[in-house]
């Protein structure tokens, strides 16, 4: 098995490391504040399958190959980063509109949009893909009594999902209740959503740098 302490380590390092706003983080509160909790919550979902990919890639040797070509590290990020720069412009082309759904009770965007949405971004974050990568084996453990590394990685690999999907769901909740508090005018219900947008494209273009440096 996984050494406790070892899990006990991981699990405190996982906390700190989402705790800290990154490209889920921000994107969850966008997302809270342009389409509101519901969606924001079902993004949460999506953005943690997307990390279980990461989990079984790395797990599975793919990180390997990622650390060992930075091209097809950087290719993933850039598309992210695309993607991520395009649902900023659809915010912001559609934040006048986004008052008109609200008050015809109308759901902007659907629940599979929604979890693709954050499966696309989770499966493309910069900060998850490093952390899998370089910080993941160091809490594993080849000692004989232990299980494979194999099945080590993936154990606690998972651990870092389960335990986004509660703290990034926190920050959808707290985000969505000030977005119900700030939508009774439309004039600001098109402002949250223009400055939604702008969070998504500045969130596009800081992983697109990222993805350069790496």
């Amino acid at each position: 098995m996984v050494p406790v302490s070892h899990m006990l380590a991981f699990a405190a390092v996982v906390s700190v490391l989402i705790a800290i706003p990154g490209p889920s983080v921000l994107f969850t509160i966008s997302r809270a504040l342009t389409v509101g909790r519901r969606a924001a919550l079902l993004t949460v979902v999506g953005n943690e399958l997307g990390l279980c990919v990461q989990v079984v890639a790395v797990a599975f040797g793919v990180g390997a190959v990622l650390e060992e070509s930075a091209r097809i590290l950087v290719a993933v990020k850039l598309a992210g980063a695309v993607y991520l720069v395009c649902l900023g412009v659809q915010a912001i082309r559609h934040r006048r509109s986004m008052a008109e759904a609200l008050a015809a009770q109308l759901q902007p965007v659907t629940p599979l949009r929604a979890i693709r949405d954050g499966f696309v971004v989770g499966v493309a974050n910069p900060k998850s893909i490093v952390f899998f990568v370089v910080g993941l084996p160091e809490f594993t453990s080849s000692a004989p009594g232990h299980l494979p590394v194999q099945a080590q990685l993936l154990i606690l690999g998972f651990m870092f999902p389960v335990i986004a999907l509660v703290l990034d769901s926190v920050w959808a909740t707290v985000a969505g209740t000030v977005r119900q508090w700030l939508v009774r005018s439309p004039r600001r219900l098109a402002l949250i959503g223009g400055a939604g947008g702008l969070v998504m494209i500045g969130l596009g273009l800081s992983v697109a740098v990222t993805g350069r440096k790496d």
